[in-house]
């Protein structure tokens, strides 16, 4: 047992049975484990101490008591497990939490009898170790798992509204299943971008990429993308990504991209009050009878992307060109 002593010090008085390089080793292991050793008299002074806590104020603890090195609840608290302990009740165990000027710190501490060679308790010995990286740690897993709780529940209303709104406007259920497929594989396609940037998003140049290029015989010559390229954000990544989709297939069925020379442009434009505006333009080569019947690709375009945005967007079909507006608020991309 390491017996009375200066704070950070062995005494020389210490038992024999464990000599001066037993000691310093026991000393090395304790400060490599990260491990503190604190004895205190039946008055609850402390006597001696070993690697303990810079937060404690280490330097000088030998001679105060709990009240006057803790804030007062956590003193108290102390105090009441220690008189358990010299009563004979057994060890006890705790956690106690501090603040200071860097913010909070946890210790987890073991509360033992100090015996005398007759066995008598005539003191407490504290074992304690900072835990306070593992609380940090499990805060920031509970964060995450809330996070991760919310995102998935705003993906599956997404995913139940595209189903809604493909049923609605599906013809049968062979089609129902072919467009659904392609709109969950657009969701999963923006989803990838989102999870491997650990949630901050996607920029429009890898929506662009992932939800348009695939559809584009030669993408060099039938896409076009100019102006800024804003840095989304996870909610507005995932529907501007459904916006491209419904666009780009569209255009497959109707627009440029059904020939191998057509060309898409789409170009960001900045706005007032820090918004911008993407725009979709592109030569019709059919008559666009998708815009006639509103189905789906019309309505999520239209109505489903700018309202989850809350935004604005126009649609048009005139003079052979197919055009699509669509705002970006500022607080749907990162700003730089």
């Amino acid at each position: 047992m390491i017996d009375a002593g200066k704070s950070g010090r062995s005494s020389p008085t210490s038992s024999s049975a464990i000599d001066g390089a037993d000691k310093a080793s026991l000393i090395r292991a304790l400060g490599n484990a990260n491990v503190a050793l604190l004895a205190q008299d039946a008055s609850l002074a402390y006597l001696w101490t070993e690697n303990a806590p810079a937060k404690w104020g280490a330097d000088g603890l030998v001679g105060r008591t709990d009240s006057e090195i803790f804030p007062e609840a956590v003193a108290e608290n102390l105090t009441r497990l220690k008189k358990d302990v010299l009563s004979g009740s057994g060890r006890r165990h705790a956690e106690i939490e501090l603040s200071n000027s860097e913010g909070l710190s946890w210790f987890e501490i073991w509360l033992d009898p100090l015996r005398n060679v007759e066995g008598s308790i005539v003191g407490i010995v504290t074992t304690a170790t900072e835990i306070t990286e593992q609380r940090l740690r499990e805060q920031t897993l509970r964060t995450l798992l809330r996070e991760v709780s919310h995102r998935s529940k705003n993906l599956l209303a997404i995913i139940q509204s595209i189903a809604a709104q493909t049923g609605r406007y599906a013809g049968s259920i062979d089609q129902f299943l072919s467009r659904f497929r392609g709109r969950l594989q657009s969701l999963s396609s923006s989803q990838d971008l989102v999870t491997s940037s650990n949630w901050r998003g996607a920029d429009l140049s890898q929506l662009v990429s992932g939800q348009v290029a695939r559809y584009c015989a030669e993408p060099s010559r039938n896409l076009v993308l100019s102006g800024e390229n804003p840095y989304l954000n996870p909610n507005a990544a995932l529907h501007v990504g459904l916006a491209l989709h419904e666009l780009a297939v569209n255009s497959v069925s109707y627009g440029a991209l059904s020939s191998p020379e057509g060309q898409v442009r789409i170009e960001v434009r900045p706005l007032a009050h820090g918004e911008m505006e993407l725009v979709w333009s592109e030569p019709l080569a059919k008559a666009d009878a998708s815009l006639e019947n509103r189905r789906f690709g019309t309505v999520a375009l239209e109505r489903v992307v700018p309202s989850s945005l809350n935004s604005s967007a126009t649609l048009s079909a005139d003079g052979g060109r197919l055009l699509y507006r669509l705002v970006l608020p500022a607080d749907s991309f990162h700003a730089d």
